[in-house]
C-alpha cells in the first residue's frame, strides 16, 4: 500500500496560486499594452481588411500573435474576400471564429473602439 504525503494538498495549492497568479499578471500585461478586448454591449467592427495589428487585437481572443497571422495571410492572399475565410488563418477556428463573427467585416470602416 502506497501512502500518500501530507504535503502534496499544499503543493496543489501553491501551483493553483502560481497559476492565479499568472493569469491576474497577464491580464495586467494585457491591460498595460493597450489590448482593449470587445467588452460585452460593444458596437462596431473591425475591418479585416484594413486593420493593423493596433485594431486586431481589439477582437475578442485575439492577441498580438493572431492579429500577425492575419497580416500576414492578408500580405500573402490579398484581401478576404468574407468573413469565413478567416478560418483559414492558422490559429483561427472555428470557435475562435464565431467569437470574433461579430465584430469583423470585410469592408467599410473600423468602429470598433
Amino acid at each position: 500500500m502506497q501512502s500518500i504525503p501530507l504535503h502534496a494538498p499544499r503543493r496543489r495549492a501553491a501551483g493553483f496560486r502560481a497559476g492565479l497568479l499568472g493569469l491576474c499578471l497577464a491580464a495586467g500585461l494585457a491591460a498595460a499594452l493597450g489590448a482593449a478586448p470587445v467588452r460585452a454591449g460593444s458596437e462596431g467592427v473591425v475591418n479585416v481588411n484594413t486593420a493593423g495589428v493596433d485594431e486586431l487585437v481589439r477582437l475578442p481572443g485575439i492577441g498580438e500573435a493572431k492579429a500577425r497571422a492575419i497580416l500576414d495571410f492578408r500580405k500573402e492572399r490579398g484581401a478576404f474576400k468574407s468573413v469565413e475565410q478567416l478560418r483559414e488563418v492558422k490559429g483561427i477556428g472555428d470557435a475562435a471564429l464565431e467569437r470574433i463573427r461579430p465584430h469583423v467585416a470585410v469592408d467599410g470602416k473600423t468602429t470598433l473602439q
